[in-house]
């Protein structure tokens, strides 16, 4: 995303002054650089096809979805990654091709499992041992499914958001004999197809060792059990850039080292190269987003800190509390040098209701001015919540110079439409 200031010292986005934007449809508000979102799901199909190899490339759900969300990833050729009953709803809502969509999830319920299996999609990927025995059940016709696996891989990242490891909810452990456990049962049971296995190390993983490492570990397991599968799914987890130090994972160079080792690990494997899948969603929407705030209350307490507080908070931010993520922001309405560190403080009830704890602002910031946050693409509009009543942000896509609204700001009369009286 190309974030400049303009002439009249206003920050913009491919030349749309974000101060209009702030101006014309309020805060706190979620901007998506729409053609940036496309530029990145392409740039994975390119490097995917120089590689000559067979492969899909499925859109992760959770990073953020809504309705227009699932329409571009439609135009752009991805298939679709769901964890719930409300992601699988959103895209076919959306009209979105079932035979595309894959259901995940390590606790999927009996009414997400009937649904799926309702919905036909293209495959379920099964986390635990008992849900086989469900599918098998509830399932009226065969259903492919694939087995994730816990490989006991420890990615470098932050332990709330590794998935890897030997202790993960998630997943069938391959150490602990629960996969080849799984393999079996699978086989056994009457409607069920094993159409591949899946993995997952980590999020916001910036190089390729972890997955490379991996997917050598799997094939072996692969070739020792004399399994023979349609597709391995590598996961997602490519990292973006937040702030200043932060590494963009590199795709073009990143997915020619994943698939040139492929091709190594399965000749000398003596194991035939199955067609190969990814699940990006923080590496295409993340940068592409941006979250303007309106400024509040300034409080210096001297010699202490300095808070400014903006209109939004950890119901439409909640990463920092979460993770303690860090993040940039701007000043948008005036281009003038940063030249202080405040604590940049949300609205909501909480002492740890923070946005950025040592954030880099020019001292002439003043009640009205407009903030923007960048890289809020992933994780904060399907993160939201109504803590302490907030209502959610709106969420607009930019493009040509366009703005138009994807998700309406959420009403006052919205927060109680579900209470009884």
């Amino acid at each position: 995303m190309v974030v400049e200031y303009n002439d009249k010292g206003e920050l913009t986005i491919g030349g749309t002054s974000l101060k209009t934007i702030a101006q014309s449809f309020g805060t706190p508000t979620i901007v998506y650089d729409e053609t940036q979102i496309r530029t990145q799901m392409r740039r994975f199909h390119e490097a995917f096809q120089k590689s000559e190899l067979n492969y899909n490339i499925s859109y992760a759900s959770k990073a953020f979805t809504c309705l227009q969300m699932v329409k571009l990833v439609e135009e752009e050729g991805l298939e679709l990654d769901v964890v719930s009953e409300g992601e699988l709803y959103t895209a076919l809502a959306a009209g979105f091709d079932a035979q595309h969509i894959h259901f995940h999830g390590n606790n999927k319920t009996k009414r997400e499992i009937q649904y799926a299996l309702k919905s036909k999609v293209g495959y379920i990927v099964i986390d635990s041992l008992e849900e086989i025995d469900l599918i098998n059940r509830y399932a009226s016709e065969e259903v492919n499914v694939v087995l994730r696996l816990n490989p006991g891989v420890e990615a470098h990242t932050h332990e709330f958001i590794q998935t890897g490891q030997e202790d993960s909810k998630f997943g069938l452990s391959i150490k602990h004999g629960l996969a080849i456990e799984g393999v079996k049962k699978v086989k056994d049971a009457k409607r069920l197809n094993l159409k591949g296995v899946h993995f997952h190390v980590g999020s916001q993983i910036e190089g390729t060792e972890a997955m490379i490492e991996t997917t050598k570990l799997v094939v072996q397991w692969l070739k020792e059990n004399d399994i023979q599968i349609e597709l391995i799914n590598l996961g997602g987890g490519f990292s973006i850039k937040y702030v200043e130090g932060d590494v963009s994972f590199p795709i073009e160079d990143g997915i020619a080292e994943i698939t040139e080792a492929i091709k190594t690990i399965a000749q000398e494997a003596d194991y035939p190269i199955p067609e190969i899948g990814i699940e990006p969603g923080r590496s295409i929407v993340g940068e592409a987003g941006i979250t303007l705030y309106e400024v509040g209350t300034i409080k210096d307490i001297p010699n202490v800190n300095k808070y400014v507080s903006i209109d939004g908070g950890m119901s439409d931010h909640i990463r920092t509390s979460l993770y303690d993520a860090k993040y940039e922001a701007l000043l948008v309405n005036r281009n003038d040098p940063k030249d202080e560190t405040v604590t940049l403080a949300g609205k909501l009830c909480e002492s740890g209701d923070i946005i950025i704890k040592d954030a880099q602002l020019p001292s002439t910031v003043k009640r009205g001015d407009y903030l923007a946050i960048l890289s809020t693409g992933a994780y904060h509009y399907s993160m939201a919540s109504n803590y302490n009543q907030m209502q959610k942000p709106s969420v607009f896509f930019l493009k040509d110079g366009k703005a138009r609204e994807v998700i309406k700001r959420q009403s006052l009369r919205q927060l109680i439409i579900n209470d009884t009286k």
